[in-house]
């Protein structure tokens, strides 16, 4: 079922309600701005991977991929029912979570005709409270998802704009705890970060430093391809 979230950036990103849910050959367009295809993806990549890919051959394609850095959470008893509990999430996302996703699409991105652009948002997420099924399960299942606001977007066309979204200074070689540190995030997400870079040949595998892969960043056309 489509949610509140995904209806509201289709009418972010379209021009007029008419670009909207536009069908092309055998494949539903989320939204159409000139020769521009908009692709808005909260789920996973990999889901629109194929369908992605087939657009390319004949058009431009601009898929949105939003992130949300912070979630107000409403939780209820039933739909439409007494609010139990309302409060903002601590954990707060960055665009650096799209690399848990990313590791599904880099045999798609970078192509000339794709921008990849990542909205960082504030969501509303709506919960229904459930007795969790077993231990420890989750008390509660999502009713729908709401778009607070897009506080930025950051559009990514190149291996090279992957690169750039690191604010810290790499040393050469380096190893993926060294990417987290740069990049402020956890070493698992690290590991699937430099997966991304190094599948997009922004940077190159040049050795091997007790168990850990060392990396060094690629020429400027390489990554730039």
């Amino acid at each position: 079922m489509e949610t509140s979230l995904h209806r509201q950036l289709k009418s972010y990103y379209a021009p007029n309600a008419e670009c909207e849910e536009v069908t092309l050959g055998d494949y539903r367009i989320d939204a159409i701005d000139g020769d521009r295809l908009i692709e808005i993806q909260h789920g996973s990549l990999g889901a629109i991977r194929d369908k992605v890919r087939c657009l390319l051959e004949d058009y431009d394609v601009h898929v949105v991929k939003p992130i949300a850095v912070r979630k107000y959470l409403v939780k209820r008893k039933k739909k439409n029912g007494e609010t139990i509990s309302a409060r903002f999430s601590p954990r707060r996302g960055s665009v650096f979570d799209l690399f848990e996703d990313l590791v599904h699409f880099t045999n798609v991105f970078p192509h000339p005709r794709l921008t990849l652009e990542v909205a960082l948002t504030i969501q509303e997420e709506h919960r229904i409270a459930k007795k969790p099924r077993r231990f420890r399960g989750k008390d509660y299942r999502i009713e729908d998802r709401v778009l607070r606001s897009v506080e930025e977007q950051i559009e990514l066309n190149t291996a090279g704009d992957l690169l750039n979204l690191i604010p810290g200074k790499l040393p050469s070689p380096f190893h993926t705890k060294d990417l987290a540190k740069a990049a402020g995030i956890q070493r698992w997400l690290a590991q699937k970060m430099a997966y991304c870079l190094r599948n997009t040949g922004a940077i190159n595998l040049v050795g091997k430093e007790k168990n850990a892969l060392l990396y060094e960043v690629a020429s400027g056309d390489q990554a730039a391809a």
